[in-house]
């Protein structure tokens, strides 16, 4: 959604919450962001028949954080092999990768591990931030909010199923360009107020 990441040194401060809690901020974002303002005109279906898998991914505090983070990555891939009645899945990291320049390192790392483990054309990530930063925006662009979330998340999306839906939805190259549009229209103090208020 937008254009190519650029690297900022913008952090977050890490949040210390339950599995509950950071499933409900998600599904607060969700729904009152990305579905309420078609940021996402796919995501209604899933959400409301209950095809998204949430996977909390907290540091443990033992051995290497960014190899049990990959590891719960292709854990999930794995998952979505065997139950097709998942759709998606969304894995959130509500205590880690709050520095962006670290969550961008971590998203290059991801991908390429899923290439290796042969999942290139099968599953595609999507990333989303709470400091989220387009390389051709500002920091208070609004249309940042676009991939801006609650918590650092990575997507896995069914590129088959991508497909299918971009082949029945008109114009669908134009939703990037829509969603620039739609955010700055709504404005950079209304996109702020939306994403904290889901938590």
């Amino acid at each position: 959604m937008g254009g190519c990441l650029y690297n900022t040194a913008m952090t977050t401060k890490p949040t210390s919450v339950t599995k509950s809690e950071a499933i409900t901020h998600t599904k607060n974002w969700l729904n009152t962001v990305i579905i309420e303002h078609s940021i996402c005109p796919f995501a209604k279906r899933e959400f409301v028949n209950n095809t998204i898998h949430y996977e909390l991914i907290q540091q443990t505090g033992e051995g290497k954080q960014t190899e049990q983070q990959l590891e719960q990555l292709i854990i999930n891939c794995e998952k979505l092999d065997n139950d097709a009645s998942i759709e998606t899945a969304l894995l959130i990291f509500p205590d880690s990768l709050s520095d962006f320049d670290d969550y961008l390192d971590f998203v290059e790392i991801a991908d390429a591990l899923m290439h290796k483990q042969g999942y290139e054309g099968i599953y595609q990530l999507a990333s989303f931030h709470p400091q989220y930063l387009f390389a051709d925006s500002d920091e208070n662009d609004p249309s940042n909010y676009t991939n801006r979330s609650p918590y650092p998340m990575l997507h896995i999306l069914r590129e088959a199923s991508l497909e299918k839906v971009l082949e029945s939805y008109p114009n669908p190259e134009n939703i990037p360009e829509r969603n620039i549009e739609l955010t700055r229209s709504l404005g950079l103090e209304t996109m702020q107020k939306l994403l904290a208020e889901c938590i």
